[in-house]
């Protein structure tokens, strides 16, 4: 269901305190859409929508990827970038306890928890990304370069995108 208003969550209240410019756009969620589903419904570039994945590392170490909507991440790149053996893909449950968000609606910014983001270089190169404002149907236009704005110290550039 599309929101009809958009609600303060703690990731625009986080980009709010970093002074990042953003424009917040609703869409109708549906169970498992995806960005391609948020794209199609918002006329966006599916390459510029921005997922935000949860991950562990083997000592269950939380952390952030993101990554392009039509790409996926080669966890065996992610690890060797983050200088471990395995990471994978948290559970829902489990994300959601670490993020503070339910999954479909996970932003990067105002996590519960503290945790490095891993970000595919290449959303750098882009004018402007599309990502999840934390909460299910509500994604925030803004400049990419503004991702390390909103995340001081936690942003990590890495090349871990395969053709999803």
């Amino acid at each position: 269901m599309k929101p009809t208003t958009i609600p303060m969550t703690n990731a625009l209240r986080a980009l709010n305190a970093a002074k990042v410019e953003y424009d917040a756009r609703c869409y109708d969620y549906t169970e498992h859409g995806g960005t391609i589903q948020a794209a199609k419904e918002l006329s966006l570039d599916h390459h510029a929508t921005i997922k935000t994945i949860i991950l562990e590392d083997e000592t269950k170490k939380p952390f952030v990827c993101l990554m392009h909507g039509d790409r996926e991440i080669s966890t065996k790149n992610l690890a060797r970038a983050r200088g471990v053996k395995t990471v994978a893909t948290c559970r829902p449950d489990t994300a959601d306890r670490h993020s503070g968000y339910h999954v479909g609606g996970t932003s990067p910014f105002g996590t519960r928890k503290r945790m490095t983001v891993y970000v595919q270089k290449t959303i750098y190169d882009l004018p402007e990304i599309y990502i999840n404002a934390g909460h299910r149907g509500i994604l925030v236009a803004m400049k990419p370069q503004d991702i390390d704005k909103a995340l001081p110290g936690l942003t990590v550039p890495v090349d871990v995108a395969i053709e999803g």
